[in-house]
């Protein structure tokens, strides 16, 4: 075989086309990365905790953006508590989040001390965070009764419930859990005697109405107290620290969204106590939506002759009749197919990423008794762990928010039932059976995929299809890390205590997990048609 040399004029052509070709490949790779990068860069991702004030003032940062066009802004509303939503600032997977200075000194910084917005700020600098933007208003804890037995027990003060160790307590699971909530309170006043019931915060007004508790922990912005009645309780001891809205956010936000970070600024103090009372009243009062109500505050906020007054009851603001929709509207509204296509990913990559492990551990499981129990037991023992604290865990161990916790957390809560199904498949196979394999020859690779999985296949098939229904329904939690799906309308649900919020959020799931069930029936139903026509063919007249 003969070699061009490379000095020759043929070759250096060859390889001049060959490196221009190269070069220009590489040119558009880096380029392709650069504008990737730059995409990104112009994304600022704000973030928002799963109760209703949260909620809106989520939508009053990203509309606030958003309308000065200055950068491209994504909203991850509903993400949970103080734990998941520092994780994903310090992971930078979302850049900044509303946030209050009682919770950022106790739970983030970890003092119980004072610390104004400078010593704040100087210790978040090892974390790369920052706080800022005081938004106008106090929102902290507050212990609260219903009227007519706070009047019948003489309740005025929080040092008054150690008098009356009979009363029913009920708290949200973050205050329990919060060492500026119940731990540090019931220390300060001495309430160890009483156990408190954890509750939803949007549930506890109604189980308060419904007379299932006595006294409840509320916000100071909470619009419900005044639409209840509910007497507020003093806090003798200034246990509560002021809770200032802010916002929390990574470092370098103010230059790497320069021109964004001065409309932000444009918010300071722009939003007094009365102001959020009447804004979270619009959501859990009136029912109108977090983005309308928003919405309805920054115009109110750009038109000098809206200014006076923000609530005017005489006439009906634009988006009232978005609170008055039908049902029927709201099940099927804009959102519809972008949530049900994120429900569905969810379910199908874990279901799958499922499959390709459960059956192999199934097979593992019966051939190995002994590795079998062990996958066995870790198996059931991950179905016992609560869905948010695995999503919690998850969340710390990746880093990253949003769809790859939720879909391993998925993954896992399917294992069990493929794996216990493969098992249970391969141990119904008759030994003649087995015996008739090994005497034709076969290998133990050649038996296991030619005869054993198609005779158990019906029994791995009924396994999956119990994973993929019960991977629908779980697959709602995926809202609470920034997942999507229908859970994002559970979440809000639940925030708003607003049951036809609720209900559009669980029949679509249930109606996804029944048109699942349907097509594994329909195909299981079509295989055995299949099964029963090749088994008469042979039998048929020939030609």
């Amino acid at each position: 075989m003969r070699v061009m040399p490379v000095e020759s004029p043929v070759a250096r052509r060859v390889l001049h086309k060959r490196c221009s070709w190269l070069e220009q490949l590489t040119l558009f790779v880096v380029l392709a990365l650069a504008l990737a990068q730059v995409s990104v860069a112009q994304t600022l991702v704000v973030g928002s905790k799963r109760f209703t004030e949260s909620y809106i003032l989520g939508e009053i940062i990203s509309q606030s953006v958003t309308s000065a066009g200055h950068d491209r802004v994504v909203l991850k509303s509903g993400l949970g508590n103080t734990g998941i939503l520092l994780s994903a600032l310090v992971s930078g997977e979302i850049d900044l989040y509303p946030e209050y200075t009682g919770t950022i000194t106790r739970e983030i910084l970890k003092t119980e001390q004072v610390l104004s917005l400078a010593e704040i700020n100087q210790r978040l600098l090892p974390t790369g965070l920052q706080a800022g933007v005081l938004l106008g208003f106090d929102n902290s804890y507050v212990l609260a009764a219903r009227r007519e037995l706070a009047e019948k027990l003489q309740l005025r003060s929080i040092a008054d419930l150690a008098k009356h160790p009979e009363l029913r307590l009920g708290f949200s699971h973050e205050f329990i859990g919060r060492s500026d909530g119940w731990k540090g309170l019931a220390n300060r006043y001495q309430l160890a005697q009483f156990s408190p019931k954890g509750l939803d915060h949007g549930l506890a007004y109604e189980a308060i109405k419904a007379r299932q508790i006595d006294v409840m922990d509320a916000y100071g912005t909470d619009a419900k107290l005044l639409r209840d009645g509910l007497v507020v309780l003093r806090d003798e001891l200034t246990f509560f620290p002021t809770y200032e809205a802010l916002l929390l956010y990574r470092s370098e936000v103010p230059t790497k969204f320069s021109a964004s970070w001065q409309v932000l600024l444009g918010l300071q103090y722009k939003i007094p106590q009365q102001t959020m009372r009447e804004l979270n009243a619009r959501s859990e009062i009136d029912g109108q939506p977090f983005a309308a109500v928003a919405r309805e505050f920054l115009q109110a906020q750009s038109s000098s002759a809206k200014n006076s007054t923000l609530i005017n009851e005489g006439a009906a603001p634009p988006e009232r009749a978005l609170a008055q929709q039908s049902f029927i509207r709201l099940l099927f509204g804009a959102d519809f197919w972008r949530l049900g296509t994120q429900h569905l990913f969810l379910v199908l990559v874990s279901l799958l990423l499922a499959i390709a492990v459960g059956i192999p551990l199934g097979v593992l499981s019966f051939y190995r008794p002994r590795a079998g129990q062990v996958v066995l037991s870790i198996t059931s023992v991950i179905q016992t762990i609560p869905s948010l604290a695995l999503l919690a865990f998850l969340i710390s161990l990746f880093g990253l928010i949003g769809t790859v916790p939720a879909i391993v957390a998925l993954f896992l809560y399917a294992l069990l039932p493929i794996i216990q199904s493969t098992h249970a498949g391969l141990s119904e196979i008759s030994p003649s059976m087995r015996q008739a394999a090994q005497a034709l020859g076969l290998s133990a690779r050649d038996q296991l995929f030619l005869i054993e999985l198609p005779l158990a296949r019906t029994m791995i098939l009924s396994g999956i299809q119990v994973s993929a229904v019960l991977s629908v329904g779980t697959a709602t939690i995926a809202a609470f890390v920034g997942a999507g799906g229908f859970g994002e309308r559970i979440a809000q649900g639940l925030a708003l205590n607003n049951t036809q919020m609720l209900l559009a959020g669980a029949i679509p799931s249930a109606g996804l997990a029944l048109l699942i069930q349907y097509g594994f029936f329909v195909a299981e139903r079509k295989r055995a048609q299949r099964s029963q026509v090749a088994s008469v063919l042979p039998n048929g007249p020939a030609g």
